[in-house]
């Protein structure tokens, strides 16, 4: 069924809604508080933290699968349950999705097809003839992503000539150049420099006759490189093509006086990111890339080296009897952080056994060694935490914040409180350097909005740039608060100008980091009402009628992806145990906790509860890159329901909303 189908029903039953059972204050919600925090406990760690799985899409499968083929391991069990996996993710029409309840996606389909035909299922069974047919109805090979094509090229199925140029030598460019690696995003960052390896010495492995899939070219399709068409960036676009043009007629002539000097530099750069980390930017692209520049670098398999990013690799495996899928990376960090902030606001005890454990587990992972940022922010402290396990190199403001919130509500013992004090120091100092101009936080990097970088050739998986965000801004602003920032800094000010500018004229903000509008409302309403703004305003009036307009008539909340395509589907979604939490907590931002919108909300979270205490969520809620990669954070459905249950459980004992745990600034 469709978003709009979806949209209709919806319409249709909310003139047939039954009046609102008011939450009983004294035992359902309590009950539910207490069942969804005893569970959240439950699935701590003994050594203190939390970690989900995170779920992308059947990209990640295919790609893996390719690299076992490319390392003559495709007759490893691990590969042929990886393409059981893809089997159960394909599509009634044929195609492969890249969330839930998605349309195919060129991109995804292609190589899953692929890789079954490698695992050897036959092009003439019912699922092959459906995918093939979907495929071609997509447009075929021509139309799939640079990312994809330059992975078939390895493979023989797609020519070098016609995927986008990436050549090394742009590891060679200055930080003063137009374009320099410094001047994208530090995620692409990671992946192009292996890819750049890869594409420079172009790593060949032949599959057997049967496996092609030169069917999947549609008839008379004219094999060119991707010319970006917006017309705001068309000259840009244009200007980048050329330079495309220009660097694969250098390449075909043997023209690369840097070639070998480029590749050293760019060896050297991946090595140097592999200190510290679960491989570069401990995410599956850059890792998987790695591999395959290691290989073509001339690294033996049994390297050391070479064999610890395979391992890294093989840490993101989930097995079971049937399926092996694949995690894009390991949310250690991030989970934890917000466990313990959802835990922290509950009324355990400040010191509880729980909440030091996790708090001093983040303290363990507060970075201490300048990574990329530092080059856009030579002045700024090291200091700040990543996302993952161990990832050195790439502190992120959003984990940063988060975990300065988290730690704040802990008491610790007292052997550990200095070095928690000084960690808690150095990261809102590197928080407070990474602010941008325009007074918004970016994720990685400081300064990194160049659009015209958008245009490349290679950077159609539209997260080229790292601009400041308005969910990140209003996340930054609530941990502000909780160290004793107000309006009269000039910080706050600018942050708050920041995210009011961000504000679209229904009253919703956008989600660049979760999905999506739903998302964005609630952290730029619960970080503007943490920092004292008045959400009584016409701005926050609007945002607030925003929310109750999108409730559904089951009274959860929900929204698909497809609201990043098409921001007239936002607000729009089967409804979902997180997003009906970020929903609520907008409207208690805004001193809302009698609404019948909140009463309908709660009866939809209590309803749903499972015995456990937990949530089932089948719709993603996260987000990588909007329009490309969507992500399932498995713990979203149960830390943001509490979060929403306790801050309301408060309301009712107290009758005060949320609020920041305030402490002084550290020196």
């Amino acid at each position: 069924m469709s978003v709009v189908e979806q949209q209709r029903i919806r319409t249709v039953l909310a003139a047939e809604r039954p009046a609102p059972r008011l939450p009983d204050p004294t035992s359902r919600i309590r009950g539910a508080l207490e069942a969804a925090r005893r569970r959240l406990l439950d699935l701590q760690r003994a050594d203190g933290h939390w970690c989900a799985e995170l779920e992308g899409d059947s990209s990640l499968e295919s790609e893996y699968v390719l690299l076992l083929h490319y390392l003559g391991r495709m007759q490893e069990e691990r590969a042929a349950k990886a393409a059981n996996y893809l089997r159960n993710k394909q599509l009634t029409d044929g195609g492969w999705a890249i969330y839930p309840g998605g349309p195919a996606d060129v991109s995804a389909s292609v190589k899953a097809y692929f890789v079954l035909k490698l695992a050897g299922d036959d092009v003439d069974t019912p699922h092959m003839i459906r995918a093939r047919e979907k495929i071609l109805e997509l447009g075929g090979l021509d139309a799939c992503n640079s990312y994809t094509k330059l992975y078939l090229s390895i493979f023989g199925q797609y020519d070098w000539e016609d995927a986008p140029a990436v050549p090394p030598e742009i590891v060679l460019f200055p930080t003063w150049f137009p374009f320099n690696l410094y001047q994208v995003s530090a995620w692409t960052r990671a992946i192009v420099v292996p890819l750049s390896v890869m594409w420079a010495l172009k790593p060949r492995c032949v599959v057997p006759e049967h496996a092609n899939i030169s069917e999947l070219r549609r008839s008379g399709a004219r094999r060119t490189r991707p010319v970006l068409s917006c017309n705001k960036g068309k000259a840009w676009a244009r200007f980048f093509c050329l330079v495309d043009s220009l660097v694969h007629l250098l390449e075909r002539r043997g023209i690369r006086p840097l070639r070998r000097r480029a590749l050293k530099r760019a060896e050297r750069w991946i090595l140097d990111r592999l200190v510290n980390s679960d491989g570069v930017g401990a995410i599956f692209p850059p890792i998987i890339n790695t591999v395959y520049a290691l290989d073509v670098l001339g690294y033996s398999h049994d390297d050391p080296v070479f064999r610890s990013q395979v391992e890294e690799l093989e840490k993101l495996e989930l097995e079971e009897a049937e399926t092996l899928r694949i995690q894009p990376c390991l949310s250690a960090v991030w989970d934890t952080a917000q466990a313990l902030n959802a835990l922290a606001e509950t009324d355990l005890p400040s010191d509880h056994a729980a909440l030091e454990r996790a708090g001093c587990w983040l303290t363990d992972r507060e970075v201490r060694s300048a990574g990329d940022w530092k080059v856009s922010n030579p002045q700024g402290e090291t200091g700040g935490w990543y996302f993952e396990y161990a990832n050195e190199f790439y502190p992120d403001c959003d984990d940063t914040a988060e975990v300065l919130t988290a730690l704040q509500k802990v008491r610790f013992p007292a052997d550990d409180v200095e070095r928690v004090e000084e960690a808690k120091r150095r990261g809102l100092g590197w928080l407070l350097s990474m602010q941008n101009r325009d007074g918004g936080w970016a994720s990685f990097d400081k300064g990194c909005d160049r659009q015209y970088l958008t245009y490349i050739p290679f950077a159609d998986h539209n997260a080229m740039i790292d601009p400041s965000t308005s969910d990140i801004t209003a996340r930054v602003l609530e941990t502000l608060a909780c160290y004793g920032f107000d309006r009269s800094s000039p910080v706050v000010r600018k942050a708050v100008q920041f995210v009011l500018r961000q504000q679209e004229p229904d009253g919703s903000w956008y989600g660049r980091w979760g999905c999506n509008y739903i998302y964005g409302t609630w952290l730029a309403l619960w970080g503007l009402e943490a920092i004292g703004e008045d959400i009584s305003e016409e701005w926050g009036r609007r945002a607030v009628d925003w929310v109750r307009d999108c409730q559904n008539p089951d009274g959860g909340w929900g929204e698909l992806p497809s609201s990043y395509d098409d921001p007239s589907l936002k607000g729009m979604g089967p409804s979902t145990a997180s997003q009906t939490a970020w929903a609520l907590m907008s409207l208690f931002a805004a001193g809302d906790f009698t609404s019948e919108s909140v009463d309908r909300g709660f009866d939809y979270l209590l309803d749903t509860q499972q015995p456990d205490g937990d949530w089932q969520e089948e719709c993603w809620t996260g987000t990588g890159f909007p329009k490309v990669f969507y992500l399932c954070y498995h713990y979203y459905r149960l830390y943001f329901p509490l979060l929403a249950l306790t801050t309301y459980e408060r309301w009712l004992r107290t009758g005060a909303g949320p609020a920041p745990v305030v402490g002084p600034k550290p020196v």
